[in-house]
């Protein structure tokens, strides 16, 4: 049985990471610097969209969250996803992109986007049924 209780479900996917934009971010780079030189790490779009809807700059969060979010399916599928199956939120690497689903569902509903916000949260419990209130979002 998986984590997610489905024994005939696929496997949970597990992204691999990207060492030198999370290092990079851990010691306090530039989160605009990190996502120029890893174009591809979820991580460095999720902390700018972060940022810029704590900052009340609601459609730059969505941009940069809809930036991290494809990148984030790109890798996704280049590790075996299918469009669905678990996306633990409990594996790390998985964190960049989960975070750019969440500040796309916030930034989508703070804009009165709600088709966008409800496929943002049903997405999120797809991935992991735990996501969502893991980051804030529901």
């Amino acid at each position: 049985m998986t984590q997610f209780g489905d024994l005939l479900g696929p496997k949970p996917t597990l992204l691999p990471g990207d060492d030198d934009a999370e290092s990079a971010l851990l010691n306090h780079a530039v989160p605009a610097q990190v996502a120029a030189d890893h174009p591809t790490a979820s991580i460095a779009w999720a902390y700018l969209a972060e940022a810029a809807f704590d900052k009340g700059e609601t459609i730059t969060a969505y941009a940069y969250a809809r930036t991290g979010y494809h990148r984030g399916l790109d890798q996704l599928r280049r590790n075996g996803w299918k469009g669905f199956g678990p996306v633990p939120y409990s594996h790390e690497p998985n964190r960049g992109f989960l975070r750019c689903v969440a500040v796309l569902a916030k930034s989508a509903k703070a804009i009165g986007e709600a088709d966008e916000y409800a496929r943002c949260l049903d997405l999120l419990e797809d991935c992991d049924p735990n996501a969502a209130e893991a980051l804030g979002v529901g």
